[in-house]
């Protein structure tokens, strides 16, 4: 047999058929669909799932950090954005008090909850 269903591709692997298909869902590891919608597990996808497990572990990551990951290299203007927000010091706009920046902080959060809620 050249590939396996999702509960032989579990027992193989470790993970439960719940974490295949949150794995799949993140787009860690993706296998293939039966013409009826099963999902089919092949020699590639198996390795994938084991080094995932082996990378997970020995790195104490989630998943869900993994997924930012791919997502970080897939979406280039992403990467970007959050290298820039590592990158910028805080530093108090022009128009709010320097006793009150705080406040002025506040309030214009406030202000864009109310445009995005209207």
């Amino acid at each position: 047999m050249d590939v396996l269903t999702i509960a032989e591709a579990a027992q193989t692997t470790g993970w439960s058929a719940r974490m295949l298909r949150y794995i799949e869902q993140t787009g860690l590891v993706v296998p293939r669909r039966s013409d009826g919608g099963y999902r089919l597990y092949g020699p590639a996808q198996v390795q994938r799932l084991r080094s995932l497990r082996a990378l997970v572990t020995t790195y104490d990551i989630g998943l869900a950090e993994l997924a930012f990951v791919a997502r970080l290299q897939a979406e280039p203007e992403l990467g970007v954005a959050v290298d820039e927000w590592f990158a910028a010091r805080p530093a108090r706009p022009e128009e709010a008090p320097e006793t009150d920046w705080l406040r002025f902080e506040q309030e214009k959060h406030e202000r864009l909850l109310t445009h995005h809620t209207n």
